[in-house]
């Protein structure tokens, strides 16, 4: 049996919070519980800043509460956080699959789950 997990490329997440909102409705949580949350890195200058950079990054990151939407998969549809991105920065799929997509790029979480 393969192991599962999730990637954020959080060079492109936006943080728009809709992975928290479908997952939310999906799973029937209460306010101010969900299977993955959007965490806000910075903002803050970077360096002397005297080219203007800043770290202002979003990432989400699934909590304890998922359960990679185990009843979606079983009816053959990827997780809903992931079908529900804006911004098409979270992958599902076996850790073999994630660690080869993890290769080509930085600013990229791997999740075990």
């Amino acid at each position: 049996m393969s192991a599962y997990g999730m990637i954020c490329d959080h060079e492109w997440c936006s943080g728009c919070h809709s992975c928290e909102i479908a997952c939310q409705m999906e799973h029937g949580f209460p306010a101010g519980q969900t299977g993955i949350e959007v965490v806000k890195i910075g903002p803050w200058p970077i360096g002397d800043n005297d080219k203007g950079a800043w770290q202002i990054d979003y990432l989400a990151v699934p909590t304890d509460q998922c359960d990679t939407c185990a009843a979606r998969r079983a009816s053959g549809k990827e997780p809903t956080c992931v079908k529900h991105c804006q911004a098409k920065c979270l992958s599902f799929g076996t850790i073999e699959e994630l660690g080869k997509q993890m290769a080509s790029k930085r600013k990229q979480a791997l999740y075990a789950l």
